[in-house]
């Protein structure tokens, strides 16, 4: 079952982010007596070669301006850092409110803008833009170390609306950034002896195959697909972080 998941969750993540919605809370129902430090940990090593694979396949098709990616790239790692450390001193609680909000914003945000990410057309590269970059890996990795759900949905719209990426490469640029935050992740856990590496590296296979499909379908179909995919993924994200959220315990 949890490498079934783990090749859909592959898939999906590939095309719009996302995987984790699928992965971790199948983790949790098949393990329920491990601790919560431990699952996260082995979904993210499950994750991380599905996105590698999926940033590979993406950029033998795409080109993108590493004057904005690599700031996103080097400050997300950062970020994820300080959000690993942060989780130890201030509850997850109220950003687990806040998030089906949010998320709620993205979706009316995306849909009502129907040409959002239809055509690649970059802002101009100079030291605001960068800086802007390295805000937008700074803030969405220090989330993602610190909560996580729906990171890959925010880089990729972060990618689309402040840096004019077409849906296409800003989902081959939010893989890039999601290696980064996943690996500073890895490495936090690891060195505190929590992630099942047999398990994790299992179901990393089926990620892979997953993505491999995933990225195939996007590259073939292009931005109005990944667009798509992108408001079914949000959708989702806000019922089970509202259920989360509010109607769980």
């Amino acid at each position: 079952m949890l490498l079934a998941l783990a090749f859909f969750a592959g898939l999906v993540d590939a095309v719009a982010g996302g995987g984790g919605l699928i992965q971790l809370p199948a983790l949790f129902a098949a393990y329920p007596e491990l601790p919560p430090a431990a699952l996260m940990s082995t979904n993210k090593v499950a994750a991380i070669g599905g996105t590698l694979n999926a940033a590979r396949r993406y950029l033998r098709h795409v080109d993108l301006p590493w004057a904005i990616v690599g700031p996103a790239i080097v400050f997300g790692f950062i970020g994820a850092l300080l959000g690993a450390q942060a989780v130890t001193v201030f509850p997850a609680e109220p950003l687990r409110k806040a998030l089906p909000f949010v998320l709620l914003f993205l979706l009316f945000y995306t849909w009502f803008q129907p040409a959002l990410g239809g055509a690649h057309d970059p802002v101009e590269k100079n030291f605001l833009v960068q800086l802007k970059a390295a805000c937008l890996g700074l803030i969405i990795g220090f989330y993602d170390g610190f909560f996580g759900p729906g990171t890959g949905s925010f880089l990729l719209f972060g990618f689309v609306r402040f840096f004019n990426f077409d849906f296409l490469h800003a989902s081959a640029a939010t893989k890039l950034v999601n290696v980064a935050t996943n690996l500073a992740a890895i490495g936090l856990f690891a060195s505190l002896g929590y992630i099942n590496w047999p398990l994790g590296l299992a179901m990393m296979v089926a990620n892979i195959a997953g993505s491999q499909y995933g990225s195939k379908l996007a590259i073939r179909h292009g931005s109005t697909f990944v667009r798509k995919t992108f408001l079914i993924v949000v959708s989702a994200l806000i019922l089970k972080s509202a259920y989360d959220g509010f109607f769980l315990n």
